[in-house]
């Protein structure tokens, strides 16, 4: 409780750090629910059915984008329209994202993680052997929850997705090795494939995205105003994300060992991109976009180590149960903030604060049927 809950101790803790009282409060207000999630879930930890919840949240989840995709093909039809035709390409996931109110990392962060529990739940139906309707139905789940992944179109949820399925995958083969088995996987990684390349020839984009659009102009770390229209050309490219942690790391170490407040992170930063002559950083405001840079700059040299704390405390149970779900998560929300800071979000804090709490009480109610069984002995 207290690993969950360490971030907002931090703010707590360094709270006499911010230049903005009011401005403090309201950081701290929104990551609250880093407090409440463990006192309440694992509080009770024995009413958490782990599978159960986590079924109906990828069910849900699924029916709930699907409803939001048709509105977006009816209301938007235009934009579609202009999908369709292969025009401006770049901004479908963002406005499909702005469309059901939330941003598009952010969003595709959960739907990698439904993804990678649907495949989960794919080869638990088959350990079960269910009824060919619900293999069926886990199956679309599956398929549909994948295709909004690329249609979202996030780079590293694109790779989180891929990542968590080899690891689901790993665990299959490691605990249920049959010939059945692989040709279930092999089946599933070719409908998977299948929807990747068909989507992939209807979005040209996405080949040059993932390619000369992320790694273009990497000699002007730092010097992004020097390229003619760099809205157009590097506003989602790698090296806006690195000039914005170089002038992050170059600020941090100014503000060592406290850092400069939970309440005054962004815009200390912004401040520094104009001192620095950064026009384009400070025209957009850019945040850290990496929850490690984020918390350095906000809270000097322990704000790194809380994030680790709070992270790989996800691991570490993922790791000691053996859970490929709970391994993938991590995987999922550690990949994630190291290129962008959704503990700066409160969708994101709410987010893993609550997942973390059913991992963790899912780990304890294992840990107590261990400790059972050796009472037993």
């Amino acid at each position: 409780m207290l690993c969950i809950a360490s971030p907002i101790l931090l703010e707590l803790l360094l709270f006499w750090n911010n230049d903005s009282f009011v401005k403090g409060l309201k950081a701290i207000e929104k990551s609250t629910s880093l407090l409440l999630f463990p006192l309440f879930i694992i509080g009770n930890y024995k009413r958490i059915n782990f599978l159960k919840v986590i079924q109906i949240y990828i069910v849900s989840t699924t029916i709930i984008l699907l409803f939001f995709f048709v509105r977006f093909n009816i209301i938007f039809r235009e934009l579609m329209n202009k999908y369709s035709s292969g025009i401006d390409l770049w901004e479908m996931g963002y406005q499909f994202a702005n469309s059901v109110g939330i941003h598009a990392p952010a969003l595709n962060m959960h739907l990698a993680f439904v993804s990678v529990c649907s495949l989960y739940f794919v080869f638990y139906s088959f350990h079960q052997n269910e009824k060919t309707i619900a293999k069926m139905l886990r199956i679309a789940v599956l398929l549909l929850s994948f295709f909004f992944v690329l249609f979202v179109n996030t780079r590293m949820a694109l790779v989180n997705v891929l990542a968590g399925f080899l690891v689901v995958i790993f665990f299959e083969i490691k605990t249920r090795f049959n010939l059945k088995r692989i040709a279930v996987i092999s089946i599933l990684l070719i409908l998977v494939s299948g929807i990747l390349f068909f989507f992939v020839q209807k979005n040209p984009y996405m080949k040059e995205k993932y390619s000369t659009v992320t790694f273009a102009y990497m000699d002007k770390v730092g010097k992004l105003d020097e390229i003619s229209h760099p809205e157009i050309k590097v506003f989602n490219s790698f090296v806006t994300r690195l000039s914005i942690w170089k002038s992050a790391w170059e600020l941090s170490v100014k503000s060592l060992p406290f850092g400069v407040g939970a309440s005054d992170g962004k815009s200390e930063l912004n401040k520094y991109y104009k001192e620095t002559h950064q026009k384009f950083l400070a025209k957009y405001e850019f945040p850290t976009h990496n929850l490690f840079l984020d918390f350095l700059l906000k809270f000097g040299v322990l704000g790194p180590l809380v994030v680790v704390l709070y992270i790989f405390t996800i691991g570490y149970l993922g790791y000691d149960l053996k859970n490929a779900i709970i391994i993938s998560f991590f995987l999922i929300f550690f990949t994630s903030n190291l290129t962008d800071d959704f503990l700066l979000r409160f969708d994101g804090i709410a987010f893993s604060g609550l997942w973390s709490s059913i991992f963790a009480s899912y780990w304890l109610q294992q840990k107590t049927i261990l400790d059972k069984e050796s009472e037993a002995v």
